[in-house]
């Protein structure tokens, strides 16, 4: 059979999620009782990146090697790809030699291009358009903390970005609404964010009515990478979004804070909010430790008992 890849968030569907959030919840248990647990004992995982990264890297590599296997770190500017090697060669080559790939790049087409070639599954680790990874901690992590994330409203604000994306075809998929509110010039694009339905989000030019009656408050930075010659008219342009004490007190008394990291406190998010009471953005964080190792699980040796 075809390899069972993970490129974007609509990748999967409801039930497939049902279990990787249960799934993820036991492999978490007894990686907190320090009872190991190897089923991809001798694999190996390859990790391509074109992009700097912190969480996705360490996340990555520490949990393959928990779960019994290896990873191998390719950077493009030191391997072939970055000398001009066709993706599609390259898939070829490194999907003969692995188990589970997992790219961190900037175009989507790019992740696309190889998973066509590749003989093992292919783990989009960010691309500019989707962070399928970052969304599945997030929801957990809202699971985690507040139960079914399913008719709940998610309220986010700043950019139309791959975080942005991915929530969107999140709702789509779980059952829940998101508020998008963006500056103007930074709207949603349906067809680039890949949702079929408008009914499960709503778009605000005011970001206080976006966060009104929310269950979860999420960011990003401003400036995404890939776009850092736009920061300075970025920071004008944003300067209305960012989500402080009171933007929260608009939301749930209960609401979550979330960022998926690195922050920039004092542009999209206050210092008071990010490290108040209401943030678990360090929970989300160590989450995308949890949620790989399920995901990865899942890949290669399908549903499991226990």
């Amino acid at each position: 059979m075809p390899p069972r890849h993970y490129l974007q968030f609509k990748d999967f569907s409801v039930d497939e999620y049902a279990y990787l959030f249960e799934r993820t919840a036991w492999i978490k248990r007894k990686f907190k009782n320090y009872e190991p647990w190897h089923p991809l004992f001798d694999r190996t995982l390859v990790m391509i990146f074109e992009k700097a990264s912190t969480r996705t890297r360490l996340s990555f590599e520490a949990g393959i090697q928990q779960l019994g296997g290896f990873a191998v770190y390719l950077n493009t500017r030191d391997s072939q790809l970055g000398r001009g090697e066709p993706v599609e060669d390259a898939a070829e080559v490194i999907s003969r030699m692995s188990d589970l790939v997992m790219i961190r790049t900037f175009e989507q087409e790019i992740v696309e291009r190889f998973a066509a070639r590749s003989r093992v599954p292919v783990i989009n680790g960010l691309t500019n358009e989707f962070h399928p990874c970052q969304v599945l901690a997030d929801v957990y992590t809202y699971i985690e903390h507040r139960g079914s994330i399913r008719g709940k409203t998610v309220a986010w604000i700043g950019d139309a970005n791959n975080m942005c994306h991915t929530w969107l075809q999140a709702a789509e998929v779980l059952d829940f609404t998101v508020h998008v509110s963006t500056p103007p010039g930074y709207t949603v694009d349906p067809q680039l964010a890949g949702v079929t339905s408008e009914g499960r989000y709503r778009c605000f030019a005011d970001p206080m009515e976006a966060a009104r009656g929310a269950d979860l408050v999420t960011t990003d930075v401003w400036t995404s990478m890939g776009f850092e010659h736009e920061t300075d008219d970025r920071l004008c342009a944003f300067a209305d979004w960012q989500v402080d004490a009171a933007m929260m007190a608009q939301a749930k008394p209960d609401a979550l804070f979330m960022h998926c990291l690195p922050a920039h406190r004092g542009e999209e998010v206050t210092a008071e909010v990010i490290d108040g009471p209401q943030s678990v953005v360090w929970d989300e964080a160590e989450n995308r430790l949890h949620v790989q190792k399920a995901l990865m699980e899942y890949l290669v040796l399908g549903r499991m008992e226990g």
